[in-house]
């Protein structure tokens, strides 16, 4: 079996050199990846398919792969009137970021934002710029913990799965979403693909996503990624897993050919499905760990094991994962 390339390293090197000769040189020191994000990275299947591809290539080394994401999050730090029914406003990731930056000490960052930034409704001047503001506070504060970042664009959104429960342009107030949303989100993306070229590593994953939902949308009208419009399914996630192992070269041929994480995990190891399940247990005890933490002011999320006590658990799952990986 062709192994898969050094994910972590390819990522590093992406940032550092498009030529770099030995990309293992690269990942001395690299221990620690953070996740942030909304309610889509904290669901994760993204992030433990990237780890148990990771791991089905590196069966020996243990890179923490830390999902921090926080439901109803944003960056640019807006919040619609009544959110939440009026219980609490989106909280923003400028609230907790340095105190995740302090005590993850991460040697890479990847964020994924903008789904809730622009508050789902239409596109303005104003909520555009609080996202770009947003986004370069995030790479600032990022750079100065000496930590590398990696921005996804955010997923698409569907009105199709909520027909009538949508609301035409030109109203002063949307207590629900804008019919056109994913347009907002559109331009977003564009602009965060723009930055490339100040040297910014940027995977768009919202392309790919809406390319994909329009082509079986022609076969079958009434497919979708998402029942809300928002809250992706297990094959959205595939969608920006697929597109974040593209960009890093990963085996082109099964990325075509897989259906969802699971599928692709088993086209390249033998116990692949075992391998994503088992880190996917892991992240669900880790992610609520880290959160609880590093602090949040969002209320009902759930309360995770004090930190030592997850990484106890962390070291217990490992030994599973590790005699999984090595499988032949």
């Amino acid at each position: 079996m062709k192994p898969l390339p050094i994910l972590v390293a390819l990522l590093l090197a992406a940032i550092t050199s498009a030529s770099a000769a030995d990309p293992d040189a690269l990942m001395q020191g690299v221990k620690r990846i953070v996740f942030l994000g909304d309610s889509i990275t904290y669901a994760g299947g993204y992030v433990d398919i990237l780890e148990a591809t990771f791991r089905a290539a590196h069966p020996d080394q243990a890179i923490e792969f830390l999902d921090i994401g926080l439901p109803s999050e944003t960056v640019s730090g807006l919040s619609e009137p009544g959110h939440a029914g009026g219980r609490f406003p989106r909280p923003t990731v400028h609230e907790r970021l340095d105190r995740v930056l302090a005590k993850t000490k991460p040697d890479l960052l990847v964020a994924c934002y903008g789904m809730n930034c622009g508050m789902y409704y239409p596109l303005s001047d104003e909520r555009f710029a609080k996202y770009r503001e947003g986004i370069e506070l995030f790479r600032k504060k990022a750079v100065a913990a000496g930590a590398k970042v990696i921005h996804l664009t955010p997923p698409v959104f569907d009105a199709v799965p909520i027909k009538g429960r949508t609301l035409p342009a030109g109203l002063a107030e949307y207590k629900q979403p804008f019919e056109g949303y994913n347009t907002v989100l559109d331009r977003y993306s564009e602009w965060l693909i723009s930055q490339r070229a100040q040297g910014w590593l940027v995977v768009d994953t919202h392309s790919p996503m809406a390319k994909h939902l329009a082509t079986e949308r022609q076969r079958d009208p009434a497919y979708r990624l998402a029942g809300d419009g928002v809250h992706i399914n297990g094959t959205g996630h595939w969608l920006i897993a697929r597109e974040v192992l593209r960009e890093f070269k990963g085996p082109e041929d099964k990325l075509a050919e897989a259906k969802d994480g699971s599928a692709f995990l088993a086209a390249i190891h033998p116990r692949g499905a075992e391998l994503l399940k088992l880190i996917a247990e892991r992240q669900a005890v880790m992610k609520d760990a880290w959160l609880t933490e590093c602090e949040h002011l969002r209320p009902g999320m759930k309360k995770g094991l004090p930190v030592a006590e997850a990484q106890a658990k962390w070291t217990e799952l490992e030994a599973k994962i590790a005699e999984v990986a090595k499988a032949k």
